[in-house]
């Protein structure tokens, strides 16, 4: 994994510019650097890479990569099956003198142009000078697994981009705040607004989207290159589907062993680690280390440690356990913000940062996770009641209940009442309403000051999807808002340490397997991510395969919140904002209210978030 950065313009640029740009994101490739520039006397191009060395750690493989004298490359990610791609486009007459993905992801690009994004498996993003046809191509991978940022100055005729927010901060972008994403983030908890996927929490800097690509020849052109199908059910049998998926999530864990450093996994205790951890052990893949790195919180009612040590004594796996504390959370709080960079949503964030660490220290570059399973395999608790409307047409009402009753014995389902009834309906008045409370819960909050929320207040931007069956919520959330929160979430932690985190669930693949074969696979006889389960069944322990209710991965968050320490901060946060008049100057008086990681109100943790992430 690394950083890249660049400048493309029609003018001379300080280099110094680009320097400070990279310097910003080193942590993110301590490996290596290096740095292109190029000019014709019209257009000047510089271009940065700090490198994380993962496959063919030799110099032969340092970037900026240069291919045929002609094309220059910039590349953060993996690409899993380079060694695929390699042999096909050998077959057409390409030669390679090393032995990583790099090379292959610029003769990939001679070969097919921009549909070289449609060969590739792996989380990625790049950008790659054309010096022939002076154009600059950027790509990103399916499901935003790698960043990439850019700032286009239209006037200039300058465009620059990195893999992180800070990278564009040093070359002096983001002194302005999105107020209208802030706003949302304090009385919602948004960490995206749905309606404008380029945008961030910086009026200046936006995102190249997942699954989408960039061209910039003097014009800046953006345009979706993928996208998951999830109209389309193919018919299978049970017996198919279990084997066609083994298939693709053993064909995912193997590609994303490959690797030229020691590998290992996280492992939280739930089923979805468990599952990578189980399967990295049974490879046989001789990178794999059968190191674990996990968080544990000794006395937590929702610590996994006894999970953690089933899995680690079936698998003769070697645990690293962490125990994150409130004083540690405070002590690590503006360093979490500056590598987050946008606000975040919980302390869970904290609890990932302090495991990436672990593995940085017991040498581990390389970590398998088992996050994605719970938006490809439907696993979220919220998805069983948009299941059961969906089968109410299929099934009728009466096989719907006796669903639902299996669901609450296993923990699986919340409610299920007349207002189920008239969701199944008429979905897109049940998404209407679900927009206009949204809009009112928003409103509420009296702590907003008035003039803040009244100048913020966009109701396009709380956009609800129309929910007809299970795959439109799951697309949602895979595809516009949900899954890329926790990515970024994943990355930045990760990066922040020189680790690499790698996602088998996110196989574009086994996603899309799973969204065309028929909902039942995913949602049966009571319980969410059936498929994995059935799969796993006799190869993990029964207490985690088959495991009731949903357990999500957190810290004692309400108890950091009652910490004195952890309440000045809050504090601090409610004075900063109040200053800022983006919050009225009724909340220094009001209570502190601690809440846990997942809880819907989480304002004050919010609070001080936003207060201390603001300038």
């Amino acid at each position: 994994m690394c950083s890249i950065a660049g400048i493309i313009s029609s003018r001379p640029y300080d280099p110094q510019v680009l320097k400070d740009m990279h310097q910003s994101m080193q942590h993110r490739g301590p490996d290596g650097e290096g740095f292109y520039h190029w000019d014709d006397g019209q257009v000047w191009v510089q271009l940065a890479h700090n490198r994380l060395a993962i496959l063919d750690p030799t110099p032969s493989s340092d970037q900026p990569f240069h291919y045929l004298n002609r094309y220059v490359l910039v590349y953060n990610g993996e690409i899993y099956n380079y060694k695929e791609l390699k042999e096909t486009l050998r077959s057409k007459g390409y030669a390679f003198s090393t032995s990583g993905d790099t090379e292959v992801v610029a003769a990939a690009f001679d070969a097919y142009g921009s549909n070289c994004l449609q060969q590739f498996d792996g989380m990625f993003s790049f950008g790659i000078w054309d010096q022939h046809a002076k154009r600059f191509f950027a790509g990103r991978d399916r499901f935003g697994e790698k960043p990439f940022y850019y700032h286009y100055d239209e006037q200039q005729g300058t465009l620059f981009f990195a893999s992180e927010i800070k990278g564009l901060r040093a070359a002096g972008m983001g002194k302005e705040p999105n107020h209208q994403a802030l706003y949302n983030y304090l009385t919602l908890g948004y960490t995206k607004q749905v309606a404008f996927p380029d945008n961030t929490f910086f009026s200046d800097i936006f995102q190249l989207p997942p699954a989408h690509h960039l061209v910039y020849d003097g014009e800046l052109r953006i345009e979706r290159y993928w996208d998951l199908d999830k109209e389309t059910i193919e018919p299978m049998t049970e017996a198919e589907a279990l084997i066609r998926f083994e298939e693709l999530l053993h064909h995912a864990v193997d590609t994303r062993l490959r690797s030229d450093v020691k590998t290992g996994t996280s492992l939280s205790g739930g089923l979805d680690s468990s599952s990578i951890a189980a399967l990295c052990s049974s490879s046989g893949n001789a990178t794999y280390s059968h190191h674990a790195f996990s968080a544990v919180f000794p006395g937590f009612e929702k610590d996994e440690s006894v999970y953690i040590k089933q899995v680690a004594n079936q698998f003769h796996l070697q645990v690293h356990a962490v125990t994150p504390t409130a004083t540690t959370f405070a002590s690590h709080l503006q360093k979490l913000i500056h590598h987050q960079e946008e606000p975040f949503g919980s302390a869970s964030v904290f609890a990932q940062y302090a495991v990436f660490e672990a593995a940085k220290n017991n040498g581990v570059k390389v970590l398998l996770d088992g996050q994605g399973a719970d938006e490809a395999l439907a696993g979220y608790i919220k998805y069983t009641h948009w299941y059961l409307q969906e089968m109410i047409g299929i099934h009728g009402w009466k096989w719907a209940d006796a669903e639902a009753e299996k669901l609450k014995q296993h923990g699986f389902l919340m409610e299920w009442n007349w207002k189920n009834r008239i969701a199944a309906a008429i979905p897109s008045v049940t998404t209407a309403v679900l927009e206009r409370k949204t809009t009112q819960l928003q409103r509420s909050n009296s702590f907003i000051h008035k003039g803040y929320a009244d100048a913020n207040t966009d109701r396009f931007s709380l956009f609800k999807p129309i929910v007809e069956k299970l795959n439109d919520i799951q697309y949602f959330d895979l595809m516009v808002m949900g899954l890329q929160e926790l990515l970024r979430y994943a990355d930045r932690n990760s990066m922040a340490h020189g680790v690499e985190v790698r996602l088998p669930f996110l196989s574009q693949d086994l996603v899309q397997f799973v969204l065309s074969a028929p909902p039942t696979l995913r949602i049966k006889d009571g319980y969410t991510k059936w498929i994995l389960r059935k799969t796993m069944d006799h190869k993990l322990p029964d207490a985690i395969t088959w495991r009731q209710g949903k357990t999500g991965f957190e810290p004692p968050q309400e108890l950091w919140m009652k910490d004195p320490v952890v309440m000045e901060l809050i504090r601090e946060g409610r004075k900063k904002l109040v200053a800022l008049k983006i919050l009225d100057a009724s909340v220094i008086d009001k209570p502190l209210a601690a809440s846990a990681a997942h809880a819907a109100d989480n304002f004050d943790f919010r609070c001080m978030i936003a207060g201390h992430w603001i300038n």
